[in-house]
């Protein structure tokens, strides 16, 4: 790229130039680390801010992304956006298409020096693979790539499985020695590092971006807040969007951290993940019992960071429960399981996987997989919980155990990829490490998973370790409104209700609602016996080839 000394900034004897600031999973200004880097720097003396949106994800004619995911980004956009406006003045520039052709076209229309491409860390191979891609087209340009670790971790991913005492971690206490090897510990909890705010002011390069904007190619990748407003109306009119609870964005994000943990110190102290209810709260069937921060983590619009360190700050002078079970305890799991994604090679597969055993599944069944998606399984929490997921984009932990255990080991002895494959479309927290990650030990197939022979009972109880709401089950009424008039006693277990009460409840099972699509008893003890010779097979096999 030619010098231009007419665009060049000089500082003492350096020579300022430009960056182009690429937010990857980052959509937010607090804890922003490319954001402080620039505003500190010596070397850079005008930013251009991009995020690109991929094809997918703006195709209104593809649907391999859910709508609710689409919702949670576009509406994270305009906050982002907003937040810009509100703190420095100005818009970034959203632009959409396939990376490393957007990032080269802006580069093409610069006739300004451009000394860096900066962006987040993203562990996901396609996106490895896309930052791999633009570095190698750069090695030539003298424009440097700097990528920014553990932007939404609070590990440095690439660091730690590259140490040479790394080890894979498969439980609580390995995950634990990996933080204690890397953090200062006290009573209370890791200290790992303050959180960033944000620079008081930036500088942009107002006129390059405005100019490109208003060329081709950059034209035509373009994103306005008015063609975002507009997708998103259509998504909403198109799937009749009443029901969707998470709002996208830094700005809600920030406010439900505050309105659920730092304004709730008795709660943050006494958590314990195994005991928050999994068809939610009472008096409301759409409020998660647990902070139902998990969308901003996953979508980059809160830091683990600042979440660790409120959580931190709660702990101090109090009692309060400890990891595994405690928040702290879920936000080392989910460091985990991006350690895990990085070192352990097929970590999406069932093959080639060193944390999967090969189990024989049953071949791919068209009319399960579809039933338990829909929601028509005939087991009123299974179905409930599915169709909470298909309005909403979120299912407590719990009830993802349990739709996860149903159609792989429990009931329909599917591989557990297809279930990911839908949870991947559909949740708005959905996060490549972590997905496959709970996938794996849910399926009873990784070294971190349960024991294969303990199976969700689908139809539970006020005894259930699903933690399930009995006396007003308002949960089961509002996810499958055919029960609504049904009677607390049976709505678990619908099917067993005598005739009469079917009639007076406006509700004739296996006619407006479905009759259970398997015999839960004996569908789990042929599973288990199924489960068990896959194992003695692997065993015999690693005998053979020892």
């Amino acid at each position: 790229m030619l010098e231009s000394s007419l665009n060049l900034v000089i500082k003492g004897d350096k020579k300022m130039g430009k960056a182009i600031v690429w937010f990857r999973n980052l959509l937010r200004i607090h804890d922003n680390p490319l954001l402080n880097w620039v505003h500190s720097s010596e070397e850079i003396d005008e930013i251009i801010p991009i995020y690109i949106i991929d094809v997918e994800w703006f195709n209104q004619d593809s649907n391999a992304i859910g709508h609710n995911r689409k919702k949670f980004l576009f509406e994270s956009l305009l906050d982002l956006n907003q937040n810009f406006k509100k703190k420095y003045g100005t818009n970034i520039l959203i632009l959409y298409g396939k990376s490393s052709e957007v990032i080269s076209s802006i580069i093409e229309s610069l006739d300004s020096e451009l000394k860096y491409l900066i962006c987040d860390y993203c562990s996901e191979p396609r996106k490895r693979n896309s930052i791999n891609e633009i570095k190698d087209n750069l090695s030539h340009s003298g424009i440097g790539v700097k990528i920014f670790p553990a932007v939404n971790t609070i590990l440095d991913i690439e660091i730690i499985i590259q140490s040479p005492n790394y080890v894979n971690p498969k439980s609580a206490k390995d995950i634990d020695k990996i933080f204690r090897e890397n953090f200062e510990e006290s009573p209370n909890g890791y200290f790992v590092g303050e959180s960033l705010s944000p620079p008081d002011d930036l500088r942009f390069d107002l006129d390059a971006m405005g100019n490109m904007i208003k060329k081709y190619p950059i034209k035509k990748y373009h994103v306005t807040d008015d063609m975002l407003k507009n997708r998103l109306t259509k998504l909403k009119l198109d799937f009749n969007m009443v029901d969707s609870y998470f709002i996208g964005g830094e700005k809600e994000g920030l406010e439900r951290l505050k309105r659920k943990i730092s304004k709730r110190p008795d709660f943050v102290n006494s958590f314990k993940k195994p005991n928050t209810i999994s068809t939610n709260k009472k008096d409301n069937p759409l409020e998660p019992t647990t902070t139902g921060l998990s969308p901003y983590l996953s979508n980059g619009c809160l830091s683990p960071r600042l979440v660790w360190n409120e959580c931190l700050r709660i702990h101090f002078n109090s009692r309060h429960e400890n990891p595994p079970e405690s928040l702290h305890g879920q936000l080392m799991f989910r460091e985990m399981f991006y350690l895990l994604s990085r070192s352990v090679k097929n970590w999406d597969n069932d093959v080639g996987n060193s944390n999967c055993k090969t189990i024989r599944w049953g071949d791919y069944d068209n009319e399960k997989i579809k039933a338990w998606e829909s929601g028509k399984t005939g087991f009123p929490y299974i179905d409930a919980m599915m169709r909470q997921l298909e309005s909403t984009g979120w299912m407590h932990h719990l009830g993802r155990h349990a739709v996860s255990c149903f159609l792989t080991r429990g009931q329909l002895w599917q591989n557990w990829k297809y279930g990911r494959d839908i949870f991947e479309k559909k949740l708005v927290d959905s996060d490549w490490a972590l997905n496959n990650g709970n996938w794996l030990w849910l399926a009873g197939v990784a070294p971190f998973s349960m024991p294969y022979y303990r199976i969700y009972n689908p139809c539970p109880d006020s005894k259930s370790s699903l933690n399930v709401e009995t006396i007003e089950t308002n949960f089961i009424r509002q996810w499958i409104p055919e029960l609504a008039m049904f009677p607390s006693k049976y709505i678990y277990e619908p099917h067993l209700a005598p005739i009469a009460v079917q009639k007076s409840s406006e509700c004739i099972i296996g006619t407006d609602y479905p009759y259970p699509m398997v015999d839960r008893k004996l569908s789990r003890k042929e599973n288990l016996i199924l489960f068990k010779q896959s194992n003695e097979r692997i065993l015999a096999s690693k005998k053979n080839n020892f």
